[in-house]
């Protein structure tokens, strides 16, 4: 298990789509939010939860592309629906990858890029927790909608059409636990909410996706 999470890893920084990628595609959503609705600060400081979220979520949405599509093409992907780790470990262990390479450095860029949009001080806490909650539960839903594309071609934009539905609940309640944060309100009814969808997501997930990759390798 640690080899195959060394090695997508490695093919993560290699192919593209790595931390690099998402984080360069966060600076710019975030950079350009303010020449867009004006240099407000009140303005920037109330919208700035949603806005950070937003871009953490199309960022880990861009790179969900090649999560298996790198796998399908040299045919690794067959080799380990037949190797004596189950698929639903492989899976995981994939969406791992996907995590440490993408959503963990949007976690530890958020803070950096909420002082440009002004956002209040006891918003910065509660703006990281959210993002570690919930950026999980993104990359396991993206591999769900990697494995059901699988194999086709230029299956990127359907993989997104059928994945941002599924993102939408995490992007409602972790915006919000940053925003009520923010402004100083109680969070812990979104934050408990936020927690279960990244518990659910992990726990029930990978079984789906194991299993459409065994209907897409027959």
């Amino acid at each position: 298990m640690i080899a195959l999470l060394l090695r997508d890893l490695k093919l993560a920084f290699r192919a593209g789509g790595g931390f690099g990628l998402g984080l360069a595609f966060f600076l710019i959503v975030t950079v350009m939010v303010p020449f867009s609705v004006g240099p407000q600060s009140e303005l920037l400081s109330r919208i700035a939860p949603g806005v950070l979220w937003l871009g953490a979520l199309l960022a880990c949405l861009l790179s969900l592309d090649r999560l298996l599509a790198l796998d399908w093409e040299d045919g690794s992907l067959d080799l380990l629906a037949t190797a004596p780790l189950p698929l639903e470990s492989t899976v995981t262990i994939k969406a791992l990858a996907h995590w440490i390479t993408t959503g963990l450095p949007l976690v530890l860029a958020a803070p950096v890029l909420g002082v440009l949009l002004n956002l209040p001080l006891q918003g910065f806490q509660w703006l990281v927790v959210s993002l570690l909650l919930g950026t999980p539960a993104l990359s396991v839903i993206g591999t769900f909608g990697a494995a059901l594309t699988v194999g086709l071609k230029r299956g990127g934009l359907l993989m997104s059409l059928l994945v941002m539905p599924l993102y939408v609940p995490t992007l409602i309640f972790g915006s919000e636990v940053a925003r009520r944060g923010a402004e100083g309100m109680a969070v812990q009814t979104p934050l408990l909410l936020l927690a279960g969808i990244s518990a659910a997501s992990i726990a029930l997930l990978p079984f789906a996706s194991a299993a459409v990759l065994r209907v897409n390798l027959r």
